[in-house]
């Protein structure tokens, strides 16, 4: 099995996330104008959080970001950064467009998706991890 593995001076690793954040009451508010002025706002400050973004998608009223980090990453911090961060500048920024759609400070629900990823999927992993138990050929 192999990995495309960071380093840092004591570790060796592999974290990749994929987050769904939700416009509040599902609304559709999401332009393209609106979905480069947030790619734009989030690779920003991604790098202070040791954050990476790989790919970054959005629908109407839904964004998947898929990112990896660092093992010393304070995920939840980051999110809610990253949550309070575009909900202030794209309120801001297209405040006309989104108006009549969300009241309030509110843009994002209160809740995420947060689902960590990995370079080969899950029952691939459990197989590997299965197989370290099998006794080794032997020799005879």
């Amino acid at each position: 099995m192999v990995y495309d593995l960071d380093k840092s001076s004591h570790s060796v690793y592999s974290l990749h996330y994929h987050l769904v954040l939700v416009v509040k009451y599902r609304r559709d508010v999401f332009t393209e104008d609106m979905k480069n002025f947030m790619r734009g706002a989030i690779e920003g400050f991604a790098d202070n959080y040791g954050v990476e973004i790989e790919r970054l998608e959005a629908d109407g009223n839904h964004v998947h970001i898929l990112f990896k980090a660092k093992p010393s990453t304070d995920l939840t911090k980051f999110i809610n950064t990253l949550k309070g961060s575009t909900a202030r500048r794209i309120r801001n920024e297209f405040h006309d467009e989104i108006k009549h759609k969300l009241w309030g400070d509110s843009f994002w629900t209160d809740s995420y998706c947060l689902i960590s990823t990995g370079q080969v999927s899950l029952d691939v992993l459990m197989e590997y991890v299965d197989s370290q138990r099998e006794e080794p050929p032997s020799d005879r």
